[in-house]
């Protein structure tokens, strides 16, 4: 008898216990709507967080990851979904890793994720990425590889945002290309393509007159040339 009895306390507690897991599930979606509303983005955080605890969804850890890369929290994304690579991560997922890991610093983990997303959907925007992060790592093929592609396919519509200056700007996604493409040509020699660099960036500031990393670049390699020419015109003992 006393174990028929504890028998039927247990299944009166699974039962209590359902029934308040499934209402705060009810409440806790009711509460993401609310904050989305609102927008408010702690809101929506908490909501996700307390969802996926009581619920666990891949979908969700995506979205709470996205979000958090959405507002700068690059380590709580990348904490919220990993960062290992996935055959079958979202599109979403794959975003989340590739934008968290770069703004880390970590272009080489970083530019895995991009070459997923560019095998998903080739692009311009993606192969600039591609084209930057490789040029970070000094992988000049690769990084000449994506720029030709650029090139080839950006169109008069697609733009690419700087932050160096106070204001931020944006200039043609092709503009951006030609002064990538200067960079890889001057790090194959840093002595002998100081000149051809600079044609570059001169041919992509006709197109891009606003573009101040593109000044910056162009005075530095100038510098640099008058280094080069005055350490040449020593005489030497």
């Amino acid at each position: 008898m006393k174990h028929l009895i504890g028998l039927i306390l247990l299944v009166i507690s699974f039962h209590i216990s359902a029934q308040t897991n499934s209402d705060l599930i009810k409440h806790y979606e009711a509460y993401y709507k609310q904050m989305k509303k609102q927008s408010d983005v702690n809101g929506v955080i908490g909501a996700l967080t307390h969802l996926n605890i009581l619920s666990p969804s891949q979908a969700r850890l995506d979205t709470l990851g996205y979000i958090y890369m959405s507002e700068g929290q690059y380590a709580q994304a990348l904490n919220t979904i990993g960062f290992d690579k996935i055959a079958d991560d979202s599109d979403i997922a794959i975003q989340v890793k590739a934008v968290s890991l770069k703004s880390l610093g970590q272009p080489k983990l970083a530019i895995g994720f991009f070459e997923d997303m560019f095998k998903r959907n080739p692009n311009a925007l993606i192969a600039y990425e591609l084209a930057e992060l490789n040029l970070q790592i000094q992988n000049l093929s690769e990084a000449e590889k994506h720029i030709t592609y650029g090139l080839a396919n950006s169109k008069e519509d697609m733009t690419k945002a700087y932050y160096e200056t106070q204001t931020p700007y944006e200039v043609p996604l092709k503009s951006a290309f030609m002064y990538l493409n200067a960079l890889v040509t001057y790090n194959k020699d840093k002595k002998a393509n100081i000149d051809a660099a600079v044609d570059i960036l001169d041919a992509a500031l006709k197109s891009a007159p606003n573009f101040n990393m593109i000044q910056l670049t162009k005075n530095e390699l100038l510098r640099q040339k008058q280094a080069i020419q005055a350490a040449s015109a020593q005489p030497k003992n």
